[in-house]
């Protein structure tokens, strides 16, 4: 094979990768996504984006270890002491901002 034939071959492998990436709906990246200092995500302001389209992918924060969608947190109900139940909710809502790693 001639040089000239291989480099058609590379020109013509790398035309199809472009073509697929460029036409792909997703991009999967098997490798850590770093960010340099000062750059940022933008979104566009319409329908707006999702991260994690299920409630059982996992998301962490901060170095914290990726967890899966919490569960609700339940409303306060009635009692004899309302303080009581106000500061459960409290704490349960602590523990979620923990647990994301939103709160150290």
């Amino acid at each position: 094979m001639t040089e000239l034939e291989l480099l058609q071959r590379r020109v013509e492998y790398l035309e199809n990768v472009i073509s697929k990436l460029v036409a792909s709906d997703r991009y999967t990246i098997q490798r850590t996504l770093q960010l340099f200092d000062g750059r940022n995500i933008q979104l566009a302001g319409g329908t707006g984006t999702k991260i994690g389209t299920e409630t059982t992918q996992k998301l962490g924060f901060f170095g914290e270890t990726p967890v899966s969608q919490q569960s609700s947190i339940a409303d306060p109900t009635g009692g004899a002491t309302i303080d009581a139940e106000a500061r459960t909710s409290i704490n349960s809502i602590l523990d979620v901002l923990d647990v994301f790693g939103f709160t150290a």
